[in-house]
């Protein structure tokens, strides 16, 4: 083929790659983390942050937040299956056929489940041919200690209440050992296991802001970021008050740590990496077309 020839057809094959996604039919979908939500819109995210990044969609009426009882075990029909459902009824009603889905914390967990165990669940296939990726906000991919402490019946058993339930079966989850069993055993991604079938990457949070004379640390809420930076103490140095950055880092690839990309190198709480917090929404938005 001459130097001409060789032009002309890349050329025509990246028009092609270009027809192709701009008649895809893109959407989003938002999981929640650890508890039974039915209005996770304005519970959990808050419609800033569900708004403006449902905003950088072709369509932005292509999104669903997922309402779900993360309380319960990733595999349980009321978890894992109840995601299966509502992704599914939003993939085939809205015609998806490209899905983002932003996820935080345990809600990281349950999606890694469906997409780790295909054959699981009849309704998993198809939801794995149409996720592109999974872009994870603060995900327990490791556990976190504060899960273990909850579930000895120590002090952290009510003062972690606001944060991580009670002993619920998702804390229970959450324990150091257990996800090591499940990452060693049935959750792809981590080290020493199969790759994710789709591109699974991860948000980190390294640190937890709480000075009352910066106006910072009420991005979230002053209060819950008060309380994440006293249960910091409990955890490396390196985390987000709830989770050590080696949790967050240990399933997929890391996308970016906070400070790299946060407006004023701001760290984001556990708290605000669900939140509409120094510009992650905006970072989020612009993803929605790439």
């Amino acid at each position: 083929m001459s130097g001409e020839g060789i032009v002309r057809y890349l050329l025509l094959a990246a028009l092609a790659a270009a027809s192709s996604v701009s008649s895809a039919n893109t959407g989003v979908a938002f999981v929640h983390g650890t508890g039974k939500q039915t209005n996770a819109t304005a519970d959990y995210w808050k419609p800033e942050f569900v708004n403006n990044v449902r905003g950088g969609l072709v369509n932005p009426a292509n999104y669903v937040v997922i309402n779900c009882d993360f309380t319960k075990y990733m595999w349980d029909a009321a978890a894992g299956g109840c995601l299966a459902g509502q992704l599914t009824d939003f993939i085939n009603t809205q015609g998806i056929t490209r899905l983002i889905v932003v996820t935080h914390s345990n809600g990281g967990n349950v999606m890694r489940w469906i997409l780790s165990n295909p054959t699981w669940d009849s309704r998993y296939p198809n939801i794995i041919a149409k996720t592109v990726r999974v872009n994870a906000l603060a995900p327990s991919s490791a556990g976190t200690p504060l899960a273990n402490a909850v579930i000895s019946g120590n002090i952290f058993e009510t003062s972690l209440g606001w944060l991580v339930g009670q002993k619920n079966d998702a804390v229970r989850m959450q324990q150091t050992s257990w996800m090591a069993s499940y990452n060693a055993n049935w959750l792809q991604g981590t080290a020493g296991r199969p790759a994710l079938p789709r591109l699974f990457r991860t948000v980190v949070g390294t640190d937890v802001d709480s000075a009352i004379w910066d106006g910072d640390s009420y991005c979230g809420g002053y209060i819950e970021n008060v309380g994440l930076e006293t249960t910091q103490l409990w955890l490396n140095s390196c985390s987000d008050g709830f989770l050590e950055c080696s949790s967050q880092s240990a399933a997929g690839s890391v996308w970016f740590q906070d400070k790299a990309r946060m407006a004023g190198s701001e760290p984001l709480s556990h708290n605000q990496s669900r939140r509409a917090c120094f510009g992650l929404d905006n970072i989020l938005r612009t993803d929605m077309r790439s």
